[in-house]
């Protein structure tokens, strides 16, 4: 996948290329990248679109190294392999709390408490997270009283809930281009449900106490006048020096591969890729020319 920004994106001569503003053409091999990650300052061409539907590539309308995930266009061609693989492990008691407890490891370095429900797991990492913000309040020296703000008077929260959220909405935009560029359904969720980005909110989950809480707090240890934007600076860069969306995609395959399933085969009738990867001479790792 690749991020653009400041350049119109058309198609010349058949090609899907990036014009910038000194007219400067950057061609983009359309059929061989998953993703285009559309960031403040691209414009797109009706062509353009119609191009990346044809090849299956996704456009995903994002803030600055996707802080911010604002609209999504549907790839041309998709199947639904990974959608059925998804929702066969969710529909399945037994094999949601494998990954489930697969989730847990990840984001806590330890495997989970034996026998105990996804409610139970639900419950205790609740409990884990409430003592994460307070010893991270402490280190910080924060005022900290609870994870608690209304989204009706966003203005009377208080600074560090205020950097929180701020924070916590830029890690679900990246998390939420990651689950469309993987392929796989936002609200099918695993711990969370229920709600259009569930699975996006288990998948962020994950990095979010090693990523954007402890610089939530560090930010608002220094009472910036405009908190918001702070945090979103801060999360763009965090963001582009972790190379966080690379790491968030095999993460998916690895939390959900702990169900012990094999994803559903491609039926004979499945749509073929618009582009095929053309036959070589060479062996594998070698260029077709």
């Amino acid at each position: 996948m690749v991020f653009v920004q400041y350049g119109q994106i058309d198609v010349v001569d058949g090609a899907f290329v990036l014009i910038d503003k000194n007219g400067v053409r950057t061609h983009i091999p359309v059929g061989s990248v998953a993703c285009i990650m559309l960031e403040p300052g691209t414009r797109v061409s009706h062509a353009a679109v119609r191009l990346a539907a044809l090849v299956g590539t996704l456009l995903v309308w994002v803030g600055e190294s996707g802080v911010r995930l604002y609209a999504s266009g549907q790839p041309g061609g998709a199947r639904s392999d990974r959608l059925l693989y998804q929702a066969k492990l969710a529909l399945d008691d037994d094999l949601r709390l494998k990954v489930v407890r697969k989730m847990y490891e990840m984001r806590f370095g330890e495997p989970a408490p034996a026998r105990r429900s996804v409610e139970q797991l639900r419950g205790i990492e609740g409990a884990r997270v409430r003592a994460t913000y307070k010893h991270l309040a402490e280190r910080h020296r924060v005022n900290w009283r609870s994870r608690n703000y209304d989204q009706d008077q966003w203005d009377a929260a208080d600074v560090p809930n205020r950097c929180l959220s701020a924070a916590t909405a830029c890690l679900y935009g990246i998390t939420e281009a990651a689950v469309l560029a993987a392929g796989y359904a936002p609200a099918v969720g695993f711990i969370h449900t229920g709600k259009p980005l569930s699975f996006v909110y288990d998948v962020a989950d994950i990095y979010k106490f090693e990523t954007v809480v402890p610089l939530a707090f560090a930010i608002a240890a220094k009472a910036p006048a405009e908190p918001e934007r702070a945090v979103r600076i801060a999360c763009r860069d965090l963001f582009r020096q972790h190379r966080l969306l690379e790491r968030i995609i095999p993460g998916i395959e690895e939390m959900l591969s702990a169900g012990g399933i094999n994803p559903p085969e491609a039926p004979p009738e499945s749509v073929p890729p618009a582009i095929p990867v053309p036959d070589g001479i060479g062996d594998v790792g070698h260029r077709n020319g």
